[in-house]
């Protein structure tokens, strides 16, 4: 079994090799046809299994970027000949992949695998010699990803919905457009979802880089005996969304944490307006399509989708405004290594003199780096509180297990959230 593990994995690296070299070739050759003409014309060359719409999503995060500065117009033969070679290389892809997913999936794995992405990325960087950029690339591997798991099994994402948020936005860059979404109303839905078995993964948000922590994210993961498996950062680019020019705007709508992070453009540009806390920032837009005077905080996507006009763009206060969210399952993700794991974890302490340093020499004694501590009140009595710790490393390195042995120890709760590759930040 392993032998035939490896023999797909061999044809798959040589494959990605051949596809990488094309597809750099690709965006350097012109054939005189728009975005809209090409993604019409690729299903010409699929013979599947990949669907049409899968080769289609995977074409337009190619375009995004667009053509190289230094392509040549050539004729159109030499463009489609080379997309009939990639589409037909990306289909031998996906159908080793699917043989590699029955033989994990026969010996319990799951179809999602962070771990195993992390390293397809990493691969697939090394291979790019240029002029795509990496993060394209990337993207572009992300679909192809996300079409193999289609093939391979329904799988339902749950987001904080609605459609169109942030969130949502979050979801499909780590997961890709080929699987299934499921909005959800609150953070607490998000999980229920999954743990009921009617979501295999759900996408939360969990700290903003203006804004920081978001609260019942924490709450959930304290109660919740899901894993985190994934994260995902999300630059966010806020806009201001009305139907009214912005002198007749006097009600602002969005989520808090929206609001927060466009606290002084608020202030400065609408200085009477009231703020109004609303449950996502896609019921914000939908208000504001509905009255006049109104204006939502949200994103751009979102007011295409509902049809209202934007009319500032960019009104977050700093422009590196980030937001980091977490992919939760019942997975428990494989180490990646070579220190580019990071394991989340809950504790709480005893109301004693030099509790919190003894935790943390727990840590610093075995070279464990924390990439954060926050606490939260615990909400089970006055005063008392939970510290959410992040560190660098996986629950099943020997000095994190040794450590986590010491809290147990002293500490009255301590809970692991999860270990997931440390991938992907901005």
């Amino acid at each position: 079994m392993n032998a035939q593990l490896q023999r797909n994995r061999d044809a798959i690296d040589q494959i990605d090799q051949q596809v990488v070299e094309l597809l750099n070739k690709r965006v350097l050759h012109d054939g005189g046809a728009d975005e809209d003409t090409v993604l019409a014309k690729i299903p010409q060359f699929n013979n599947g299994p990949l669907t049409d719409t899968a080769i289609q999503s995977i074409y337009r995060a190619l375009m995004i970027a667009g053509l190289d500065s230094k392509a040549v117009l050539v004729a159109v033969d030499i463009t489609d000949s080379i997309d009939e070679k990639i589409v037909c290389l990306l289909n031998q892809r996906v159908q080793h992949a699917a043989e590699i997913g029955k033989i994990k999936f026969s010996n319990g794995a799951d179809y999602y695998d962070p771990t195993r992405e992390a390293q397809v990325m990493e691969k697939i960087a090394s291979l790019n010699s240029g002029p795509i950029t990496i993060s394209t690339l990337q993207s572009v591997y992300r679909e192809v990803i996300s079409a193999s798991i289609a093939l391979e099994k329904r799988l339902v994402i749950a987001y904080l919905g609605p459609e169109s948020t942030f969130t949502h936005q979050a979801a499909i860059r780590n997961f890709g457009v080929s699987l299934e979404y499921q909005a959800s109303k609150t953070i607490p839905d998000v999980f229920t979802e999954v743990e009921n078995g009617h979501a295999d993964y759900g996408v939360v948000p969990i700290e903003n880089s203006t804004e920081g922590a978001v609260f019942h994210t924490m709450d959930m993961l304290v109660d919740s005996d899901l894993h985190i498996c994934s994260q995902v950062y999300l630059p966010i680019e806020h806009c201001l969304i009305s139907r009214s020019c912005v002198a007749e705007i006097n009600e602002v709508h969005s989520k808090d944490q929206a609001l927060g992070q466009c606290r002084q453009w608020l202030h400065t540009h609408l200085p009477n307006a009231e703020w109004v806390d609303v449950v996502s920032t896609a019921d914000a837009v939908r208000s504001a399509k509905k009255s006049l005077g109104i204006a939502a905080v949200a994103s751009e996507l979102s007011a295409q989708h509902y049809g209202v006009p934007v009319k500032v763009r960019g009104i977050q206060d700093r422009e590196d405004n980030v937001t980091r969210f977490l992919v939760v399952g019942k997975t428990q993700v494989r180490p990646y290594g070579g220190g580019r794991d990071k394991s989340s974890l809950v504790i709480s302490l005893k109301d004693e003199v030099g509790a919190l340093e003894r935790t943390l020499r727990a840590f610093a004694t075995r070279g464990i780096n924390l990439s954060k501590i926050e606490s939260r009140p615990s909400r089970k009595k006055a005063w008392d509180y939970y510290f959410f710790i992040d560190l660098v490393g996986h629950y099943e390195d020997e000095n994190v297990q040794s450590a986590l042995s010491d809290l147990k120890d002293y500490c009255p709760f301590v809970k692991w959230l999860g270990s997931y590759p440390e991938v992907g930040r901005v």
